[in-house]
């Protein structure tokens, strides 16, 4: 059975956190907690939350068994992005993307 995490408007750029999410597609939680422990990477300590919070909603649902979950999809989604402008030389302006991204977790405990 199929339990799910989902966090959005997590202010990291789609592509950064991309990498990090592909590091723990296909395996079991406790491996992919450990993997992101370990990872020096801004968006690493929030996916090992959310993948914690997905453990937790399997555990609510209650037929699931915890110790068997592995992580069935990762995938990170643009979210919307924040425009903002800096100031450059001759009078000029240049636009500042400041991305976020949605990122969903799926675990399933049968292979």
């Amino acid at each position: 059975m199929q339990v799910q995490a989902k966090l959005r408007h997590f202010r990291v750029a789609p592509r950064k956190a991309r990498l990090v999410t592909d590091l723990i597609k296909g395996m079991d939680v406790e491996k992919a907690i450990n993997t992101l422990r370990f990872t020096q990477k801004k968006s690493a300590p929030a996916i090992m939350k959310l993948l914690q919070s997905a453990v937790a909603n399997a555990d609510q649902k209650g037929d699931i068994d915890v110790d068997a979950l592995y992580v069935r999809h990762a995938f990170v989604d643009e979210g919307p992005t924040l425009r903002r402008f800096k100031p450059r030389a001759m009078g000029r302006a240049t636009r500042i993307r400041k991305r976020t991204s949605h990122i969903t977790l799926i675990l399933d405990d049968e292979r």
